[in-house]
C-alpha cells in the first residue's frame, strides 16, 4: 500500500515537471515573438535579436503617408509604394511596406482625423500632438514600451532617451511609451541679411530695432543692388498663406514671419507665457504684443516691409530674384531659397545673425515644442517592433540615400530624428576639422549624428581658405551644390546658436485643452485677421484692445483657466 502511494506520488511529480517544461517552452516562444516580431498571421519568424534583424518571413506594414503632388523627385517607374526607400527596407528588414492611404500636405491632417474618427486605422502613421492624445483617449494606440526597449538601436535610444528627454515625456502616458516622437533641433528663428548690401552701403548688421529700421530704409531707398531702380524690399514678410509668428500648436520652422521682431519687444504672440503677475497668459493678448504690432505697422506704412506680403504667394521669390535684403527664418534656408539665389547671383552674401536684440541687449527667441510629430501604431497591428526597426534603419543609413532619386519624404512613417544638439555639434566638429585640431576619423563613434561623416568629408570640397571666414566669396558652391547647400546652412545658419548666449523662451503649453477643441479655430481666425489688418493699415492699432476683450469673452478666459490648471498639473 505504501509502495503504491509512493509510486503515485512519483508519477504525479513527473507529470508536474512535464507541464512546467511545456509551459516554459511556450513562454520562451511568446517572448521570442514579442522581441523579434511575427508575421501578420501571428507566426514568429526567427529574426535575429538585434535592432537591425531581418525577418525570416515577410512582415507587412500598411501606413498612412503624406505625399506632395509637387514633388517630382521620384524617377520613372517608382511610386510612393515602390521606391528606393521601400526597396531598401525590404532588402534589409524583409518588411513589405504599402500605403493604406496617401494625402497631400494640405489634406493630410484631415485624412488622419477622419481615419481616427472612423476607427479605420493604418498599421502606423505620423500624427500631430492633438491626434496622438485623441487616439490614446480612444484606446487606439499600441503600447510600444516593450517594442522600444527590446528593439530600439543604441543610437535611437541615445537620441530619444538621453539627448531629447523632453520629447520622450510627450509620448509617455502612465509610464508607458505610446508613440515615437520626432526629436530634433528645429532651430530658432533668426535674421538672414544681405551682407554684401550692408558692405556697399557702409552699414553694420542691425542690433536694435532702431538699427533695423535704419538698415531696412537703406535697403529700400538707396539702390543696394545698383540697378538704378527703386525696386528693392527692405524686409520680406510672410506670404498670403503664411504666419506672422509661430504659435504653440505650430511652433517650428515659420518662414518669413516676424518672430524676432516680436521677441525684441518681449512679445510672444501665439505662445502661453507668464504675465506681469506671474500667471499663465496668452501672449497675443499682452501689451508687449500691441507694442510690437505698432512698430510693424510703422515699418509697413513706410514701405520698409514688403508691400505685397498680404497677397504674395511665395515670399522666397523676391529672395531668389535678388530684390530682398532681409528676412527671418530658421537655420536651414540654404535648403530653401538661398541656393537658387546664389545660383542667380554668386555674390549674394546671405549671412545669419541672432538679431535684433531686446531692451536688455539679449536675443530672446521662442523655442519650438519638444516634439511636433509622432509615429503611432494601431493597437491591432501584430508587429509594432517593425515600426521601431524602420526608425533604426533611417537613423543609421539616411546618408546613404540618393535624394535625386526620391526625396526623404517618401520614407515610410519618417521621423526627423537627431540629437537635440545635432546642428551645433556639427558646427564645432567642422570647425575642429578645418582648423586641423581633429580629423573626421575622430568622430567615427557618433552614428546618431547621421550626416556628420558626410559633412566632414565634404567640407573642403566647397569651403575655400581662409577656413574661418564664412562670407560667400570663401565658398565654392559649384564644386558640389548639394554639399554646399547643407554646409552653408550649417556653418552660416547654425553659427549664431553656437556663438551667442540666448534667452530661450518656451511656451507653458504646446497642446490643446478641452475648450480649444471647439473654440480655438474661431479665436485664432479672429486673431490672425485683426493683427494683419493692424499691420497693413486696415484697422487702427487700438483695435488690439477690442480684440483682447472679444477674445476673452468668446472663450479665451475659460481656455486660460484650463491652461493654468494644465500647467499646475
Amino acid at each position: 500500500m505504501l509502495r503504491n502511494k509512493r509510486k503515485g506520488i512519483a508519477t504525479l511529480t513527473l507529470l508536474l515537471a512535464f507541464v512546467l517544461v511545456i509551459s516554459a517552452c511556450s513562454q520562451s516562444n511568446s517572448n521570442t515573438s514579442s522581441n523579434n516580431g511575427g508575421n501578420q498571421t501571428g507566426n514568429a519568424p526567427a529574426a535575429p535579436a538585434d535592432p537591425f534583424g531581418k525577418y525570416t518571413e515577410p512582415v507587412t506594414l500598411a501606413v498612412g503617408q503624406k505625399v506632395d503632388p509637387a514633388d517630382k523627385s521620384l524617377p520613372a517607374g517608382d511610386t510612393p509604394d515602390n521606391n528606393q526607400f521601400t526597396r531598401y527596407i525590404k532588402d534589409n528588414l524583409n518588411i513589405d511596406v504599402s500605403n493604406a492611404f496617401t494625402a497631400s500636405p494640405t489634406n493630410y491632417d484631415q485624412k488622419v482625423s477622419l481615419s481616427i474618427s472612423s476607427n479605420d486605422l493604418p498599421d502606423a502613421m505620423v500624427v500631430n500632438a492633438q491626434q496622438m492624445r485623441l487616439m490614446y483617449d480612444n484606446g487606439q494606440l499600441a503600447d510600444l514600451t516593450e517594442a522600444f526597449n527590446s528593439n530600439a538601436s543604441p543610437a535611437l535610444k541615445r537620441v530619444l532617451e538621453e539627448s531629447n528627454k523632453r520629447a520622450m515625456d510627450t509620448v509617455t502616458f502612465d509610464g508607458k511609451i505610446m508613440a515615437l516622437p520626432q526629436a530634433e533641433d528645429a532651430g530658432i528663428h533668426e535674421m538672414w541679411i544681405r551682407k554684401d548690401w550692408l558692405d556697399k552701403l557702409g552699414l553694420e548688421p542691425p542690433k536694435t530695432m532702431a538699427d533695423l529700421e535704419k538698415v531696412a530704409d537703406a535697403f529700400t531707398n538707396q539702390d543696394p543692388d545698383g540697378n538704378g531702380k527703386k525696386d528693392t524690399i527692405g524686409i520680406a514678410g510672410p506670404s498670403s498663406s503664411g504666419k506672422m509668428y509661430a504659435n504653440f500648436l505650430d511652433s517650428a520652422n515659420n518662414l518669413y514671419g516676424f518672430d524676432p521682431i516680436f521677441s525684441a519687444y518681449g512679445a510672444y504672440p501665439g505662445y502661453w507665457v507668464k504675465d506681469a503677475d506671474g500667471n499663465p497668459a496668452y501672449g497675443s493678448t499682452l501689451p508687449q504684443t500691441k507694442e510690437a504690432l505698432g512698430k510693424l505697422r510703422d515699418l509697413y506704412s513706410k514701405g520698409l516691409i514688403d508691400p505685397q506680403m498680404a497677397i504674395r504667394t511665395d515670399s522666397g521669390e523676391s529672395i531668389v530674384s535678388g530684390q530682398t535684403g532681409m528676412f527671418f527664418a530658421p537655420w536651414w534656408m540654404g535648403y530653401g531659397p538661398l541656393t537658387d539665389a546664389v545660383k542667380q547671383n554668386p555674390k549674394a552674401n546671405w549671412q545669419a545673425y541672432a538679431l535684433p536684440l531686446d531692451a536688455q541687449g539679449q536675443f530672446s527667441p521662442h523655442l519650438s515644442a519638444p516634439a511636433g510629430q509622432f509615429v503611432v501604431v494601431s493597437k491591432d497591428y501584430k508587429n509594432p517592433e517593425a515600426v521601431i526597426k524602420l526608425q533604426n534603419l533611417l537613423l543609421r543609413d539616411e546618408s546613404k540615400f540618393d535624394l535625386t532619386k526620391g526625396s526623404i519624404g517618401f520614407y515610410p512613417v519618417r521621423l526627423a530624428l537627431g540629437p537635440s544638439d545635432e546642428s551645433e555639434f556639427t558646427v564645432q566638429a567642422v570647425r575642429d576639422v578645418l582648423s586641423g585640431a581633429k580629423t573626421p576619423e575622430d568622430f567615427a563613434d557618433k552614428p546618431e549624428y547621421k550626416l556628420l561623416q558626410g559633412d566632414l568629408t565634404n567640407i573642403k570640397k566647397v569651403k575655400i581658405e581662409p577656413y574661418d571666414k564664412m562670407d560667400i566669396q570663401y565658398w565654392n558652391p559649384t564644386a558640389d551644390m548639394g554639399a554646399w547647400t547643407r554646409l552653408y546652412s550649417i556653418m552660416v545658419g547654425v553659427a549664431p546658436n553656437v556663438d551667442v548666449q540666448m534667452n530661450r523662451v518656451s511656451s507653458l503649453l504646446y497642446s490643446q485643452t478641452n475648450s480649444m477643441e471647439t473654440k480655438w479655430v474661431n479665436l485664432k481666425k479672429m486673431e490672425d485677421e485683426t493683427f494683419l489688418k493692424i499691420v497693413v493699415g486696415g484697422a487702427p492699432l487700438d483695435t488690439f484692445d477690442k480684440f483682447v476683450t472679444d477674445w476673452k469673452k468668446q472663450g479665451g478666459d475659460q481656455i486660460t483657466a484650463e491652461v493654468a490648471e494644465a500647467v499646475k498639473e
